[in-house]
């Protein structure tokens, strides 16, 4: 209680748009950031077969080069005051046009600079883990000409100073998702579900897109700063629409409910893809844009509900799907949903979560992206399989995945001191704060949740590493090479001890310039006492993972439950079809109408109006024969009807 009660007085007394100076020092060569990876990239592309021998170690080490860039930037701003942490880097004028007057420009403060370090430290562990996943496949170097791209784009998106570049960015992640999502695009269904994350992408993506229109229609700006300051004059409508397109544009790229369908058909690609979008880049993104946006979502109070309601279906949604996988990439997946929903959760709370959304962000990237790297570990060791009914004891053969996963799990159920302690539960305990209905309706059941994680994530993990073998024949479990177990021997550290080091340092605080709000004066106190709530939810911690011990350690893993919650679940609850019928098979009838109307229509009009003109063109065109006599009979016969006029007339 005393974390959220410090954290909401520094955000009380921080301005909502804090100046950023322009940038000196490590600042100054922040444009590196993004550079260096994107630099690794065109190499790659560019380059072709003659980098094969050294282009996955090239970009590899220039993922590394970045975070380093990132880290002595953050050490400067440690160094600085906390007014003056905040560093702007313009990097060229960019549009101008009309009333618009853009430059390109980098927002380096302490939101932005959390996102650069987490996405360069674990995507650079994910690089070096791809150097042993993806050994044997010819076409590596690609590969990591994708993820160099990925990290580029999402860095770019991150650190953008306005919502338009920013919007390329986001662009750029949704082009690096479908290129390595599809990287094995020669199986079909890979191929299909590249396809699907990129098309429901571009449905959030329309929702940002008439976001930012709305922000240039409403405030003549589209830059941070300007958007921000000028969110004050504007009126609650208009506020709350552009709030609720955010929003959209949030729910497509972080999978909330209801554009969440793509997330489990993403785990076709290579693991490392897996690790990379589920914890600490693509689906985070969401989760920035609404805390960057806190400005306008403090003054749209109906816009900020809706995020507080789509943040808590979603984690409940994640949670029940992820207790009928048996896929162990795709629980995982159903996990991450869940995960993110707390974060959207969180940042709809407004002050009192703002910080603890980008926290638990940030623990999450180190559980998440561990136990994603343990699934591709698992599924090296026993033939690329990843139905968890045909593990069992696997902690006998694999002990170092076993250890490095044990951690994830403990992580994530919110194991006590462990980083998912520190981090969940303050969102359960935020989530409590408020008046009438709401923190009894959604802090009770983001603590219901969280029992309900504590039962799904156990029967994962006791599935695959604990009770007895249920290896095919021909299965010899063996441990992953060097280059794949000492990054997950580092997340797993980070599973551990993150998010202790981030509460003793003050992270919420340090934090707090960047998300601030306008003195409001109100103090914040849950419903519930602060020791209840977390006696509460760790009692129902506990009875998830006794269930899952007694269901899938103490007896034999039978066969997938049924029934119609299980069958929904299993099935994603039908979202798929949801799709089709809400966006698909609307679609499809708007573009076969438009066709209709363009061939039908537009088509035969003009052809009609040509054929129109053609023939009285040809008919005229008779008349001009060259001949005197036609000529002279035209005259002839014009003269004798003026006369007739004439002698009408009078």
């Amino acid at each position: 209680m005393q974390l959220i009660s410090s954290a909401v007085d520094l955000l009380a007394a921080s301005p909502s748009v804090p100046e950023a100076a322009a940038a000196s020092g490590p600042a100054a060569f922040g444009w590196l950031l993004v550079g260096l990876p994107l630099l690794g990239a065109a190499v790659l592309l560019i380059g072709g077969r003659r980098t094969d021998d050294f282009g996955p170690v090239l970009a590899t080490v220039l993922s590394w080069v970045s975070f380093g860039v990132g880290a002595s930037i953050l050490l400067q701003m440690l160094g600085q005051e906390p007014e003056a942490r905040a560093h702007h880097l313009k990097l060229f004028s960019w549009i101008t046009a009309g009333s618009l007057d853009l430059s390109a420009g980098l927002l380096i403060d302490q939101l932005s600079i959390t996102f650069v370090l987490l996405v360069t430290f674990v995507g650079s562990l994910i690089h070096v883990y791809s150097l042993g996943y993806m050994e044997h496949d010819k076409d590596k170097r690609r590969f990591f000409a994708y993820l160099n791209l990925f990290v580029a784009a999402m860095l770019l998106l991150v650190l953008a100073d306005s919502y338009l570049l920013l919007y390329v960015g986001w662009e750029g992640v949704g082009l690096a998702s479908y290129l390595l999502i599809g990287f094995w695009n020669w199986n079909p269904p890979y191929a299909s579900a590249a396809n699907k994350a990129f098309i429901a992408n571009r449905v959030g993506d329309f929702g940002l897109g008439l976001a930012i229109m709305m922000m240039f229609f409403t405030f003549g700006r589209v830059d941070y700063a300007g958007v921000f300051a000028a969110a004050g004059n504007g009126s609650e409508t208009a506020l709350t629409i552009i709030g609720l397109l955010l929003l959209l544009g949030a729910c497509g790229k972080s999978a909330q409910f209801p554009l969440q369908s793509w997330l489990g058909d993403a785990m076709a690609g290579p693991t490392p893809v897996s690790a990379l979008i589920h914890a600490a880049t693509m689906v985070t993104a969401g989760v920035y844009l609404v805390v960057r946006s806190h400005a306008i979502y403090n003054l749209a109070p109906t816009a900020q509900l809706a995020v507080v309601i789509i943040g808590a279906i979603t984690l409940t949604l994640g949670a029940i799907i992820g207790c009928a996988k048996d896929d162990i990439k795709k629980a995982l997946a159903a996990s991450t949903m869940s995960q993110i929903g707390y974060m959207m959760l969180a940042a709809g709370l407004g002050p009192v979560g703002y910080a603890f959304a980008i926290f638990h962000l940030v623990t999450h990237g180190f559980f998440k992206a561990g136990m994603f790297l343990g699934a591709g570990s698992v599924m090296h060791g026993m033939g690329n399989r990843v139905n968890m009914r045909t593990f069992g004891a696997l902690s006998t053969q694999m002990k170092i995945t076993w250890a490095t996963f044990l951690a994830g799990w403990l992580a994530i159920i919110g194991f006590p001191l462990l980083s998912g302690f520190w981090s969940k539960d303050k969102i359960i305990e935020s989530a409590f704060i408020g008046e009438g209905w709401r923190p009894w309706v959604f802090g009770g059941l983001a603590m219901l949740v969280a029992g309900l994680t504590a039962f799904y994530m156990s029967r994962l993990f006791f599935m695959t590493f604990h009770g007895e073998p249920r290896w095919l024949p021909g299965d010899h479990p063996h441990e992953s090479p060097t280059t794949m177990t000492v990054p997950m021997v580092v997340l797993a550290l980070g599973s551990v001890f993150a998010g202790g080091l981030m509460t003793l340092t003050g992270f919420t605080g340090w934090l707090a310039p960047a998300v601030g709000v306008e003195a409001h004066g109100e103090e914040h106190h849950p419903v519930l006492p602060a020791l209840v709530i977390t006696v509460l939810t760790l009692a129902l911690v506990a009875a998830g993972v006794f269930l899952a011990y007694r269901k899938y350690v103490q007896s034999p893993v039978g066969a997938p439950a049924t029934g119609a919650l299980a069958a929904m679940a299993r099935n994603d609850f039908f979202q798929d079809d949801v799709n089709d019928i809400a966006l698909v098979g609307p679609g499809n009838a708007l573009v076969r109408g438009t066709v209709l109307t363009d061939t039908g229509g537009v088509d035969r009009s003009l052809l009609g109006l040509a054929g129109g003109i053609s023939a009285i063109s040809g008919g005229l065109r008779r008349l001009q024969n060259g001949f005197v006599r036609s000529y002279a009979l035209t005259m002839l016969v014009g003269i004798v009807v003026l006369l007739g006029a004439v002698w009408v007339v009078q």
